[in-house]
This record gives C-alpha cells, sequence and structure tokens, in this order.
C-alpha cells in the first residue's frame, strides 16, 4: 500500500502517517494539491490519499479524473462537525477519517480501500492446482498469461503472482486497457511530454515507468488496439519505450501479467491480435476455471463475503443454511465469483434474522435462482411469444437499445459483464452508451468492478 498524505493538520497527519507505516504502508507526503499532482506525474505512484478536509478536495478529484489518475481519496480533519465531513464526501472523497487518528480506524480504512486484493479464497481442487502452478512461477519474472471467464478473479491472482515474487516490495500497478478510450492509452502505458498533445498540461509518466522494478498488469489485453500491440511488444523485447512527444528511450525493468476473458489464440487468427505479442506474453498461462466448475468453492466464498458484508454493515455474523447453499450450488454464475460476491452481498441486506435463507438469495433481476423456475416454463414460453410479436414494426437500433440498457441493469451497471453476457467488446458497449447518453438516455451508473470505469 503507498500512501500519499496531502497537507499538515498541524502535526496530526503526520501521526496518522506514521500508524499506517507500522501498518506496512509506504507513506510520502506534500503540502498542496499542485504538489501532490507533481508527484502522481512523476511516476510516484499512490495507492490511496489522505488529504486535510480544508483543502479543496473537489479539486483534487476533477484534477485525478480529467489526467485519468485512479486514486481513491480519504478525507481527514481535527474537531470537524458533520457538516464538514459531509461536504468532503460530496466532493469525492470516499470516506472521512477524525484526528487524531485512531490505529484500528486507520488499519480498517488501509484494509477496505486495498480490498484484500491479494487474498485467494479457495478450497476446491481444481483451484488449488491453478494456485499451486502460480506459487511455482511466482519467484521468476517471466510474463504470465491469465486467462479465464469475466469475474473469476484474474486481478486477485495477478496481485497474489506479484506478493509472492521477488518484486513484491516494488509497485504492483494495473491497467485496464478495455475502459481507456484507444487514443489515450499509448499515454497511458508509455507517458508522454507536456505539450505532445491538446491537454497535455504537463509531463505524465506512464504506468510502464510507474511500475519500474514491480509489475505491471495489463488487464483485458485482448481490448488493445492492433497498433498499438506493435509498440507494446517492442516495450517487452527491448525494454525501453518511448513517451509520447518524447525524444529519447527510457529503460524500464519490469514483470509484465496480462488477462483476458477471451481465447487469444482465436483471436490471433480473426487478426485481431498479434500472434508474436501472445508468444511473449504466455511463456506461463494460468487457466481460471469458473465458478460453476468450483462447486466446493461456491460454499468457501459464500461463507467468506457473508461474513465479509455482515462486519462491513455492522451486522452480527450472517450464516447460511442448507436451503440457501442449496440454490447457491444450482446457480449457472456466468459472472462468476463477482456476481456470487453481488448476491450474497444483497443476501446479507435482506435475510430477516442472523439466518441467510434461500428466500434471501437473489439474482441480479431480484428473481429467486434457476431451480425455482421449473413451475414457470411454460408461462414464461408464453410471455416469450408475445414479447416476440411485440418488436415486429420495430427500428433494429431501438431493440438493440433496450437490449443493451436492460442488461446493464441486470448487471447493476456493470459494464465488463454485461458485455460478456451481450457477446460484445467492453469498446463497443461502451461506445453505445455514450451514443445513448448523447441523446438524452439515463444510463445506469457504472458499478465499481473496474480499476478503471467506461465514463458512459
Amino acid at each position: 500500500m503507498r500512501l500519499l498524505i496531502i497537507g499538515s493538520l498541524n502535526g496530526q497527519i503526520g501521526a496518522a502517517s506514521q500508524i499506517a507505516i507500522s501498518r506496512g504502508a509506504k507513506v510520502s507526503q506534500v503540502d498542496d494539491i499542485e504538489m501532490a499532482m507533481a508527484s502522481l506525474r512523476a511516476g510516484k505512484g499512490a495507492d490511496m490519499a489522505m488529504i486535510d478536509v480544508n483543502l479543496p478536495i473537489k479539486t483534487l478529484v476533477t484534477m485525478l479524473s480529467s489526467e485519468r489518475i485512479n486514486l481513491p481519496v480519504i478525507a481527514c480533519g481535527v474537531n470537524t462537525d458533520a457538516t464538514s465531513a459531509a461536504n468532503a464526501i460530496r466532493a469525492g472523497a470516499k470516506e472521512f477519517l477524525p484526528l487524531p487518528p485512531d490505529p484500528e480506524l486507520i488499519a480498517a480504512v488501509l484494509e477496505a480501500v486495498s480490498q484484500e486484493s491479494n487474498k485467494l479464497v479457495f478450497a476446491d481442487p481444481v483451484m488449488k492446482d491453478v494456485v499451486a502452478l502460480a506459487e511455482q512461477i511466482a519467484p521468476s519474472s517471466a510474463s504470465v498469461l491469465i486467462n479465464g471467464e469475466t469475474g473469476t478473479g484474474k486481478e486477485v491472482m495477478a496481485s497474489y503472482l506479484h506478493t509472492h515474487s521477488n518484486r513484491a516490495d516494488k509497485p504492483f500497478v494495473c491497467v485496464n486497457c478495455a475502459a481507456i478510450p484507444e487514443n489515450l492509452l499509448e499515454s497511458e502505458l508509455f507517458g508522454h511530454e507536456k505539450g505532445a498533445f491538446t491537454g497535455a498540461i504537463a509531463r505524465r509518466i506512464g504506468k510502464f515507468e510507474e511500475a519500474n522494478g514491480g509489475t505491471l498488469l495489463l488487464d483485458e489485453i485482448s481490448e488493445m488496439d492492433i497498433q498499438l500491440q506493435a509498440k507494446l511488444l517492442r516495450a517487452i523485447q527491448e525494454k525501453m519505450i518511448d513517451r509520447v512527444g518524447g525524444t529519447k528511450p527510457v529503460p524500464v525493468d519490469i514483470r509484465i501479467i496480462a488477462t483476458s476473458n477471451r481465447d487469444l489464440a482465436e483471436a490471433v487468427a480473426e487478426k485481431s491480435f498479434r500472434e508474436d505479442l501472445l508468444f511473449r506474453l504466455n511463456v506461463v498461462t494460468l487457466k481460471i476455471p469458473p465458478l460453476r466448475q468450483r462447486t466446493i468453492d461456491i460454499e468457501v466464498l459464500s461463507k467468506h463475503f457473508a461474513k465479509k458484508y455482515s462486519e462491513s454493515n455492522g451486522l452480527g455474523e450472517r450464516q447460511l443454511d442448507e436451503s440457501a447453499m442449496v440454490k447457491l450450488k444450482a446457480n449457472p454464475w456466468k459472472g462468476n465469483v463477482r456476481e456470487l460476491e453481488n448476491t450474497i452481498h444483497r443476501a446479507v441486506l435482506l435475510c430477516q434474522s442472523d439466518t441467510i435463507t434461500g428466500d434471501a438469495i437473489l439474482m441480479p433481476d431480484g428473481s429467486a435462482t434457476p431451480a425455482d423456475h421449473t413451475a414457470t416454463v411454460t408461462n414464461e414460453a408464453e410471455n416469450g411469444a408475445v414479447a416476440a410479436n411485440s418488436l415486429v414494426g420495430r427500428k433494429v437500433a431501438d431493440v438493440e437499445k433496450d437490449l443493451i440498457l436492460n442488461t446493464l441493469d441486470h448487471c447493476f451497471g456493470n459494464r465488463t459483464h454485461a458485455a460478456n453476457i451481450l457477446g460484445i467488446s467492453i469498446r463497443t458497449l461502451r461506445n453505445k452508451l455514450k451514443l445513448y447518453s448523447g441523446d438524452g438516455v439515463e444510463i445506469p451508473a457504472a458499478s465499481g468492478d473496474n480499476r478503471y470505469q467506461a465514463r458512459a
């Protein structure tokens, strides 16, 4: 955990930093927002920022957003009234932390923001085999390709590899190739010089340089434009990158981990992915099985999430009874672990006692699991026929729009999950949503599953 502290608060925030350091965080401190932005542009990355509540938090959040720097912001204040704390949250802070600091509270905030990203929860033998291979290859610097369906935990596995590697004390930097527009991804990866293009107000160090000495995760690499793939291949081969607008190459030493929910061999056959880049990336391939093939993990993960969300919501620990577990194991989990997590979170909030029964296990559309629908197949078929007839006379574009928006709503705004269900790339989905938004259509808010969110 890399913590950036902005402001001084008469020494109180210094005490907070000492507590954070004792909890394993690496702390740096600057006096104001401009210095904070200069530090981030220079590649001195951070995983979380703590800022004096009296500083202009909204300005910081806006600047971070405009430069595509994904950084959770925690506001801090001494003897701050409730109004100031609420204003900080409205301005974009994720949490408010009262000072003088409480060690346990700071530890809880650090843990909540980091989201235990390197913690693997599993028990199923098929997953044990994958983890055993991961542990075997983790100490090396070999590139790794992690393949698996959406929501199986590819980013968690990547973090696990990093923390068990010889680079664990160096940065672990993530880039979601699908969620950053094509024309900005090169700058995001390799950085840019001041004035390199419109909006380049200062030199910006890219993710390659920020991850120097550590690990760079290229999430959903199959969505990268094929022309940019050539530049990525050169960077991996030569261990040198060129900033956009730069005049000389910059050496880098990083380990590359890439993830994809697609079969990249098929992408190569379709001419959308470079074969030579695939050879460079998959020195070792880790294939994470879908949750429906990990029945034991469904039970283990369900209990883990029930405990987690009971605690985070200030509730007594909720236990899953047999009827709930039967329903959970009967579901195909197209969204895998991420969908299971959302379902258990919802169940914790809906159950009427300390026991989660089958009645509290609802799918994203509010229905029960598929096992409960056997008695209504005939009605559903009849309803389907009526629905099909209702499509006659409608434009294809309108039907497509309804399908996309309904699927997105079904997925609670999760762009990646929706794109997977629809069978389209997340870039295509983002472009469609941007078009609908321009027409004044209300778009479901993006859920927080991606390190970078599409802004549609």
